[in-house]
Order: C-alpha cells, then sequence, then structure tokens
C-alpha cells in the first residue's frame, strides 16, 4: 500500500495551503482533488462546454459547477484544482474583531462561539495576502478611473452616509509588483513556477470570474500555493475522487479513493455512456487533512462515522450560508442619471459598503455584482416585450408593401439600445445569518436541515439598505428568484465540523485537530463554528495556516514508535550467515557494487527551529541502520461490496521506489533504439504493495502491485498510474537468470492508453555486476494498456533505459512498511528470499 506523511482531501483555501506549507517543510505529501486541472484558455465559455460544466460523476459530467438543492436552501460549489478559487470573486477580507463572539446567544437556542481571535489569526492573515498577493481595483488608475458600477456603489454610500470602501482583490491588475496597473499585459513569473505552463496577463475587467480566468489574471490556488507546493514535491492527483476513510491501529489513516476516466478526455468520445473509474485504491498516512469543502468534508465524516467512535456529537451542526442574499437594481444609472452602471466591466466585484452591527451584533457587507458581457444579450432578450416584437412587424409589413428591402433600422429596434443590460446592477449580501442549522445524511445521502426563518431580522435589514442604495440609483429593486419562496441561495456554505474548547462543543480543537483522532484536520469551511461575515476565502486559508504551523511544530510527538512492532536486525535476516551489510554475495558489499557506504537514519530529519525532529513510525533495521515501518491496520467499517475492506488480517509489506532515465522515440515501423540519440527525460515513482506475503513468496509469479505515477514530457508529464504491477525474480529466458519485471498503465495527457513496460536483468556473472543489473530498468513505451502476453504485437512508442541512483535507494530502505499481524516476521521472510535469489545468482558455485 501506498504510504505518504499526509494526504490532503481537496484542494481549496484549506486543501492548497496545507499541502504547501507541509511539502515545503519536507514532508510527503499527495492531494486528492476529485475535479480537473484548469489552465487559462480551458474554461468553458460556449454554449457546448457550459451544458458540460456541472459536476455529476453518474451522469458522466465532471465540471467545475457543484450544485446542491436541499429544503431549505440552494447552494454552488466548485470542483478542480483550485476549489472554489477558480470560481469565487475574489474578495479577501478579514473577519471583523467583534465577530469573534464567545457564547453569542442565538434566537432559537444555544450559541455561537469562536475558540479563535482575530490576533491569533492576525500573522497568518498577513502570510496568506503575501503569498496570494491581493490589491484593492485601481480606481484611481487610468483605464479604470471609469468604472461606473463602482463610482455608483461609491455615490450611493456617500448619499446614505454608509462606511464604502475597496476591499482587497486576489487579482493581478499590475503586471509586477509596484508596476502600473494595465489592462491584458503579460504576468511575471513567480519564482515557484506554475504548474500550467501557460503564460498569464494582466485582468481585461471582462467581469469572468466566476466562470473561471481564461486570461490566467485571477489570482486562484492553482497559481499560488499549489504551483508552490508541486514545486517542493508535493504530488497533485486531480480526478481523485474519496470514498472511505479509517483510522489505523497505532496511527495514522487510511484513504480510499477512486480515479474518474472521463470519456470525453479520449480521442474520439463525445463524454456519453456510461461512467468510468478505476479503484478503490487505497492510500495510508500519518496525518489526514480534510479539505474537500463544507459538504464535502461533512459528507464523508458522517458517512464514516462508525470507524471513528467516539466523534463529537456535534457532528454536523453550526451550519449557516454566511448570510448570503442576491439582488438586483434594475435600470439603474449614476447619481446624474445621464450614464448606465454596465456591470459587465470589471471584475465580478469592485467595492464593498460595510453595515454596522445593529441592535443583535449581525453586521454585513453589501457589494456590487459583476457578470460576462455575453450575459448582456440574455438579459436583453428576456426584456424582448411584445410591442418591441409587434413595432418590428408592423414595420415588416409597412417595407413589404412599399418595396423598402432595407431591413437595418427595423432590427436594431428590435435589439435594443441595452437599456435593461446596460442599466442592471446584481448586489451581493454576506454577513452573519444565525448558524442553526444541521448537515446529516437521509437515505445515504447528504441533507441539510436549515431555513432562513431564524436570520429573518438580519434578511429584511439588509434588503432594506439595499432599495435604499437603489433609490438612489433610480433603480427598481428585484429579488433573486429563490427569495421568493423565502429560499437562500448560497455561495458560502459553513459548519458542519466546527471547532470548539472541547468535544461537547465542536468537532475540532482551535487547531483543526480533530478531538479523540490526532493527525486528522479540518481545514475548510466545515471547521466554521459560525458565519465568517465578509467573504470567507481568507479566514478559511488563515485558519489553514495556523493549522499547519501547529502540524510542523508538534510532528515529533507524531513520529513516537508505534506500539506492536518490534526491531529485525541484519543478524536475524542473513542468508547462510551473512548479513546485508555485504549483500551475502562472496564478501563483496554494496560499496564494491558501486555504491558508497551510507548511513542510513531511520527518517531524515526536519528542522523545525534549531530542533532537528525525526519523523515516520516505527522502525526496521537492515544492516547497521533502520528502515522505516507501520503497523497493523483497521478494516473500513460498515463497507460496501464495492468496497472491500483493504486487509482482512493478512499481512501486507510495501515500499516505495523511484527511477529516471531516458526514452528515445520510435519511428512507425522502426525498431527500438534504447539509449538512441534524443532521449527524452523519463521518471516513475510507485509504491510495490505486497498485499500477502505469504501468497508472494510462495507463487512462481511474485506478483505485487505498483501505484503512483509516472512523469514523461512523451505523455503530457506527470500522470496518474492507473493499474500496475512488479514481479520479483521470475526465471528468465536462460538458466539460472532472473528478472523483476515492471508493468505500469497509464493515460497521457490527451486520454490516449499507454503502458511502460520494463525488466531489470539479473544474470549469473561476476558479483561485481550486481549494482548494475538491480538498479538498471530495461523500458518500453507501448501504446495501448498492454498485458504482458500481448507485449509482441504492441506498437511501441519510445525504448529506453531507467536507473535507480544511490540517493534514491537509500530513500527507498526507508520506506518499508507492514500492516496486518506479525509485520517484523513479514519483513524478515521477505529479506530472506530476496537476499537468498541474489546468492542463487551471483554465489559462488
Amino acid at each position: 500500500m501506498e504510504h505518504v506523511d499526509a494526504v490532503v482531501v481537496g484542494s481549496g483555501f484549506g486543501g492548497a495551503v496545507a499541502a504547501c506549507r507541509l511539502a515545503e517543510a519536507g514532508l510527503s505529501v499527495v492531494v486528492l482533488e476529485r475535479g480537473r486541472a484548469y489552465a487559462p484558455g480551458e474554461f468553458p465559455r460556449g454554449p457546448a462546454q457550459l451544458g458540460r460544466a456541472f459536476w455529476d460523476p453518474a451522469e458522466g459530467l465532471y465540471g467545475m459547477f457543484d450544485i446542491w438543492s436541499f429544503s431549505g436552501c440552494d447552494s454552488v460549489v466548485s470542483s478542480g484544482l483550485g476549489g472554489g478559487s477558480l470560481v469565487y470573486a475574489n474578495v479577501m477580507l478579514r473577519k471583523d474583531e467583534d465577530w469573534f463572539v464567545h457564547e453569542q446567544a442565538l434566537p432559537g437556542g444555544g450559541y455561537e462561539s469562536w475558540p479563535v481571535t482575530r490576533a491569533d489569526l492576525e500573522p497568518h492573515y498577513d502570510a496568506v495576502e503575501r503569498m496570494i498577493g491581493v490589491s484593492p481595483y485601481p480606481l484611481t488608475s487610468p483605464g479604470f478611473d471609469d468604472t461606473l458600477k463602482t463610482l455608483a456603489m461609491r455615490d450611493a454610500a456617500a448619499e446614505l452616509g454608509l462606511d464604502w470602501r475597496l476591499p482587497p482583490l486576489a487579482v493581478s491588475f499590475a503586471p509586477s509588483p509596484g508596476a502600473q496597473p494595465s489592462q491584458g499585459a503579460p504576468l511575471a513569473a513567480a519564482a515557484y513556477g506554475n504548474l500550467h505552463d501557460v503564460p498569464r496577463r494582466t485582468c481585461r475587467l471582462c467581469g469572468e470570474c466566476d466562470l473561471g480566468c481564461n486570461d490566467g489574471a485571477k489570482n486562484s490556488l492553482d497559481h499560488t500555493y499549489l504551483s508552490a507546493a508541486r514545486h517542493h514535491g508535493a504530488d497533485l492527483r486531480t480526478l481523485h475522487e474519496v470514498r472511505r476513510i479509517g483510522p489505523r491501529v497505532g496511527g495514522g489513516y487510511d484513504v480510499q479513493y477512486v480515479e474518474h476516466m472521463p470519456r470525453e478526455d479520449e480521442a474520439g468520445e463525445d463524454g456519453d455512456g456510461p461512467p468510468r473509474r478505476t479503484g478503490p485504491h487505497t492510500i495510508s498516512c500519518d496525518r489526514l487533512v480534510l479539505a474537500a469543502g463544507t459538504y464535502g468534508t461533512s459528507y464523508l465524516l458522517l458517512k464514516n462515522r462508525a470507524a471513528f467512535p467516539g466523534l463529537s456529537a456535534t457532528i454536523g451542526s453550526r451550519f449557516c450560508g454566511n448570510g448570503d442574499l442576491l439582488a438586483f437594481l434594475l435600470r439603474a444609472t449614476d447619481r446624474s442619471r445621464t450614464r448606465p452602471i454596465r456591470a459587465s466591466r470589471g471584475p465580478v466585484i469592485t467595492s464593498a459598503i460595510r453595515l454596522d452591527d445593529g441592535a443583535d451584533g449581525r453586521g454585513a457587507y453589501i457589494e456590487d455584482g459583476g457578470y460576462p458581457e455575453f450575459v448582456d444579450y440574455l438579459v436583453e432578450g428576456a426584456d424582448m416585450r411584445p410591442g418591441r416584437v409587434a413595432r418590428f412587424l408592423l414595420r415588416r409589413m409597412r417595407n413589404i408593401l412599399t418595396h423598402d428591402t432595407n431591413l437595418s433600422a427595423e432590427f436594431a429596434d428590435l435589439i435594443g439600445r441595452g437599456e435593461l443590460s446596460g442599466t442592471s446592477l446584481p448586489l451581493l449580501g454576506m454577513g452573519r445569518d444565525v448558524p442553526d442549522g444541521r448537515l446529516r445524511l437521509r437515505d445515504g445521502r447528504l441533507d441539510v436541515d436549515w431555513t432562513a426563518e431564524s436570520s429573518e431580522d438580519y434578511y429584511e435589514r439588509l434588503r432594506s439598505i439595499m432599495r435604499r442604495i437603489g433609490d438612489v440609483l433610480g433603480a427598481e429593486y428585484a429579488d433573486s428568484p429563490p427569495w421568493w419562496r423565502r429560499r437562500v441561495m448560497t455561495v458560502h456554505p459553513l459548519g458542519g465540523a466546527p471547532m470548539g474548547r472541547h468535544p461537547g462543543e465542536g468537532v475540532c480543537d482551535p487547531y483543526g485537530e480533530v478531538f479523540g483522532f490526532p493527525g486528522l484536520y479540518v481545514a475548510d469551511g466545515a471547521a466554521l463554528p459560525g458565519p465568517v461575515g465578509a467573504n470567507p476565502s481568507l479566514t478559511i486559508a488563515a485558519l489553514a495556516d495556523r493549522m499547519s504551523t501547529r502540524i510542523l511544530e508538534s510532528r515529533a510527538s507524531l513520529a513516537a514508535p508505534l506500539a506492536g512492532v518490534g526491531a529485525v536486525r541484519a543478524e536475524s535476516v542473513g542468508v547462510g550467515g551473512v548479513g546485508v551489510e555485504s549483500v551475502g554475495v562472496g564478501g563483496v558489499g554494496v560499496e564494491s557494487a558501486g555504491v558508497e557506504s551510507v548511513e542510513l537514519p531511520a527518517v531524515p530529519p526536519i528542522e523545525v527551529g534549531t530542533e532537528a525532529v525525526p519523523r515516520g513510525a516505527e522502525t526496521v533495521s537492515t544492516g547497521t541502520e533502520a528502515v522505516s515501518m507501520g503497523t497493523e491496520a483497521v478494516p473500513f467499517a460498515a463497507g460496501r461490496a464495492d468496497e472491500p475492506s483493504v486487509f482482512e488480517g493478512r499481512t501486507s509489506l510495501w515500499f516505495v521506489e523511484e527511477m529516471r532515465g531516458l526514452l528515445t522515440l520510435v519511428p512507425p515501423g522502426g525498431a527500438a533504439r534504447p539509449g538512441g540519440a534524443g532521449g527524452r527525460p523519463v521518471a516513475f515513482r510507485i509504491t510495490i504493495t505486497i498485499d500477502d506475503i505469504d501468497r508472494f513468496l510462495t507463487e512462481p509469479e511474485h506478483e505485487a502491485r505498483a501505484e503512483g505515477w509516472i512523469e514523461a514530457d512523451l505523455c503530457g508529464g506527470r500522470r496518474p498510474i492507473a493499474g500496475g504491477s512488479f514481479n520479483l525474480f521470475v526465471p528468465g529466458e536462460t538458466a539460472g537468470q532472473r528478472r523483476m519485471c515492471y508493468r505500469l498503465r497509464f493515460w497521457d495527457a490527451d486520454g490516449r492508453p499507454r503502458t511502460l513496460a520494463g525488466h531489470k536483468e539479473i544474470l549469473p556473472g561476476a558479483p561485481t555486476r550486481l549494482w548494475l543489473d538491480t538498479s538498471t530498468l530495461h523500458a518500453r513505451l507501448l501504446e495501448g494498456h498492454v498485458e504482458e502476453d500481448g507485449d509482441d504485437d504492441a506498437t511501441v512508442v519510445a525504448a529506453g533505459t531507467l536507473r535507480i541512483l544511490p540517493s534514491d535507494l537509500v530513500r527507498m530502505l526507508t520506506t518499508f512498511r507492514t500492516a496486518g499481524p506479525d509485520g517484523t516476521a513479514a519483513v524478515t521472510r521477505f529479506c530472506r528470499f530476496f537476499l537468498g535469489e541474489l546468492w542463487e545468482v551471483y554465489g559462488p558455485g
């Protein structure tokens, strides 16, 4: 089974921050994101694209927008690498200091209490703002100073005596920090690079922020924290959806997931047909960070509750919509009544009005809204009143009678002058609604028990002030359609796994760690015990940054030895009295095989302040030093038939191997020439898992699973392995020959199936060949997903060799882990088998 220091579920404001901070500190991090990656230029725009831009894998949809409808509210959240940052409106406001309330009574009973303060978060607010890059809308700069919706909001606030401001936005208006703002200018690259490897440019004021920024002007998490996380070694896996989670005996967690394989990603496919995926797969970790969004995280904890006995009874509580309210001002103009608003020009939000807290302390923000310019056509079409149509038909009949063949004026009148679209301004309200909702499972599906009734005073006050703003601008006020039935449409669902001071108050502590389950963290909106009031993105990110600091400061305690696993000395693993230090071959040690002697620590130390802290699990000694391993795992509770337990009492063993080298393209119909000129780099990192050590040792194929990733320019970069196998010491073509066989199946970036098939030749001969033979993989890249007996008929795309470096060997020796009963004996048997086979090939005789 694959094992890493940390698995992060989701890549939104909590998950991206955690992945970056932990990877930067040297931990091995895997991010499992259910959605796709979207580079600038790949966000949907046309009707055909937008029609498939929704998330419902059961219906073959793998798009960004995930729409939920519950009994009392509706909600829109995001699915994709970068989470909500892909489609949010960029506002990065801090939670007001007075809104970090302590035991504030709620109208329907109970109370809202925040176990953190503004002072606790200040340094983390600063850190997130620096990393993402925020700046207010440059209203005084040429090219930006005529943004009419912003000026209209400013003037209306001034007339009403309201607190108007330009909030920090995560948008690049200037090509570099300190430069003059300009539209559509190339953006300077960050030092950590960009995971999309696509140029970005500054904001063009197109109003398309909520559909994904095709210019890359939005400083979304894929361009910032996730790019930095990958730069520091984090493994970002898209279309990987987590289904089950559970704790492991002795510490750590198992995470079960499936990998979606969208049909439209494959050449010639239109996306129709039954859903397709691989799995379930399982990965284990020392620390599990749940950052799948309020709905995703709450659902995982509720669905897997049986695996977490003693989980706080507050699970599912404190739900709210962050006071979200959408309304419209129709036929609005500036204060002079001469100029239209043109809400489609600018980023979606440019300014905000802060409402005072009132008698009940439930203040709010009202922000100007925007939309893409193409929406203007939809608005005008909806406003094509019968009078305009009748006038067009009458004039058309007159033209026929008078033989007037010019229809330009008639069509111009039919389309209109854009009065409604040019004068409509969305208003976005948010603030401190009442967090008294509850998330629960109903027939296995997530449901929300929450209505706007207990927050009625808050909403009525918000609507009243919106009307007053409309009056100043000469506009008609209109509620959004959901409000006609007193339903709230929220894009900021919060709560479900709230933080608290103790399990009676919350699911997790003030640092996001779940009570009673060390190493399990909640790092998204689910952890919030009430509304942020302001746009919540910055506060979620700051809490995740604070959580990450806590993890890095306290991880020494998680590296304590795990119970029930003993150490195995090299003497007990020897073959014929020869220990690992001499590899058991005629006195030829590793040094003489081309690898210098290396002292192996249990795990490479990581600096925390001035103290070096080792990380890892219990160790098994190999040679004179130690190899990291795990301990027993607990099966998943209440798994369905299609989601079996991974262990079932057997003993498993796994380790991680990394190799790198070159592949040379093979011309069509040509012969493979490994090592030829023009080789392209290739590398893989796989976890080799022996599910049952007894079966592995007795069956002649000695087959194990291989999971992980392969990275090759020929295949479009790093690609997850969809299915892989490894065979150890199978008989070769000649007497005494052995082979280590690798078969890694994956899809390239264009959706084409590929197989990397290779073997290490273990040939009888001088012991000095041992290192060369066991570290060199002769590989071919084949078209299709090819089984072993199909290699000869498969089309060869490229061929070459990969090697394991001495430094990679050192790391590999620190990754040995076991799960199940008697792990120490399993390692002993495996080492005895491995060294015995080498002795058979290279030993005397």
